[in-house]
């Protein structure tokens, strides 16, 4: 194949999108997924060290291997690995993955468009508080738990929730980015008495995902 379609993670080939004959073709794959990556919750951590993705568009190589430098975000050139000299990059352009949050209680994994449809739906106040790396969804008496990579993935998360419910214009949901200390210990309490385990509770980071 003449053109590859390439993610990178932290400037590193990390895999193969696609493989084209044609630079065109190549080039209107390559625009689409820029043009439909609008991910809101994205992935910034991976088996505990953050991280970053980009897709590049990759030219079989000719005679003459051209190396790329692309600026971090403190203006330095850095050296994109392509692991090969097979190919060169024409063009690289920062890209999202989605990032998902576990669902304790059904021990799946969700994306934040499956959370808020699953669990918020129009009808009844909701509270959304954060607890360590977890998310706390109270409606009445009924208690959900989720977690999250980090205190800051989690942090991230309810304000994607809020940044998309204000976008909607709604208003039955209450988020709480950070719990005091005598709200801590009732939430603590609290999920001790629905028989969630404290050392789950008192986690700060977790391992539940991996890359």
């Amino acid at each position: 194949m003449n053109y590859l379609i390439v993610l990178f993670k932290n400037k590193e080939r990390k895999r193969i999108i696609k493989k084209f004959v044609t630079k065109g073709r190549a080039e209107t794959f390559f625009n689409k997924l820029i043009n439909e990556n609008k991910i809101t919750f994205d992935k910034q951590i991976e088996n505990g060290s953050s991280c970053f993705f980009e897709i590049g568009l990759l030219e079989k190589n000719s005679e003459n291997f051209e190396k790329y430098y692309i600026k971090d975000d403190l203006g330095r050139n850095v050296l994109v690995d392509l692991d090969s000299n097979d190919y060169k990059i024409l063009t690289i352009s920062k890209y999202k993955l989605e990032e998902l949050i576990f669902d304790i209680q059904t021990e799946k994994k969700l994306s934040l468009s499956d959370f808020i449809k699953k669990y918020l739906p129009k009808e009844g106040m909701k509270l959304l508080s954060k607890l360590n790396n977890k998310v706390i969804l109270q409606k009445d008496d009924d208690l959900k738990l989720f977690s999250l990579k980090s205190e800051v993935d989690a942090e991230r998360f309810l304000k994607c929730i809020s940044e998309t419910f204000l976008e909607r214009k709604r208003f039955d949901c209450l988020v709480v980015p950070d719990s005091s200390t005598p709200q801590k210990k009732y939430l603590y309490n609290l999920l001790e008495s629905k028989g969630i385990d404290k050392k789950i509770l008192y986690k700060k980071s977790t391992t539940f995902f991996r890359g």
